[in-house]
């Protein structure tokens, strides 16, 4: 459904383990390009990874997180969405308009749930992700499932 960006040099970068999250299929990562937040509603979460360079230390520090944790964010239908080039106006960064680095945290309704100016870790998402109100639906029809 998405293809996944050549983002291999910055995560090999940002650390050892971090190829996990470029190899594991389960958790898409791709460039902005051309992409509008429009194309995963209901779809996914996008998870949106601004920075004005891919060797910023915060870029880094942040795949790293993601790459230490990518089954985490796949089991709640994350995409990680990276803009690094703030030359190029993609359509997201246009939208959500950062200054520097910043993540952005977009449930799958397409609401904007979490800015944060700083790296975060997958856990700490993954605890915003479930106070979601979609998210919370879903785990009550896992349970309801089992």
């Amino acid at each position: 459904m998405f293809k996944a960006a050549p983002l291999a040099a910055a995560l090999m970068l940002a650390s050892p383990h971090a190829m996990a999250a470029q190899e594991a299929p389960e958790l898409p990562i791709i460039e902005a390009g051309e992409h509008e937040l429009s194309e995963y509603l209901w779809e996914a979460r996008p998870l949106v990874v601004f920075a004005d360079s891919p060797q910023d230390p915060r870029f880094l520090e942040q795949m790293s997180f993601i790459a230490d944790r990518p089954e985490d964010l796949a089991k709640r239908d994350v995409i990680v969405i990276t803009d690094t080039d703030p030359d190029t106006l993609s359509p997201i960064r246009t939208e959500l308009r950062p200054r520097g680095f910043m993540i952005v945290l977009i449930g799958k309704d397409g609401e904007k749930y979490l800015r944060k100016p700083f790296p975060w870790d997958v856990r700490e998402i993954t605890r915003s992700i479930d106070k979601m109100p979609v998210r919370r639906q879903e785990i009550q029809d896992e349970r309801l499932v089992r």
